[in-house]
């Protein structure tokens, strides 16, 4: 794992459930492509499914990054300014690796 962790609590924690729900969701999305190609099903119905889970795989991404940018990069900027920078980097980091998909 890399990046700064200096925070004990992940910031998605209050929403831990609710994550895991939609990762539950997308896991059993994914289990259902695969046998849709196990089943020779149409391309286009696949591809809309992929396409879903896709999509939820981003919500999930999207509510990580919002609680990371409220809880761990706000208490490292209250903390100290090198604490905020290096989580700002770390996030502009994530980001570009996000933006090259």
């Amino acid at each position: 794992m890399t990046g700064v962790q200096a925070t004990a609590v992940p910031g998605y924690s209050e929403r831990r459930p609710d994550l895991l729900r939609r990762l539950h969701k997308v896991e059993g999305q994914v289990r259902g492509i695969a046998r849709m190609v196990d089943d020779d099903r149409y391309c286009i119905d696949v591809l809309t499914q992929v396409s879903a889970a896709t999509r939820a795989l981003q919500e999930v991404a999207l509510g990580l990054l919002d609680d990371h940018l409220h809880h761990c990069v706000v208490d490292a900027a209250r903390s100290s300014t090198a604490e905020g920078e290096a989580k700002l980097g770390e996030l502009s980091e994530t980001l570009r690796r996000a933006m090259r998909l």
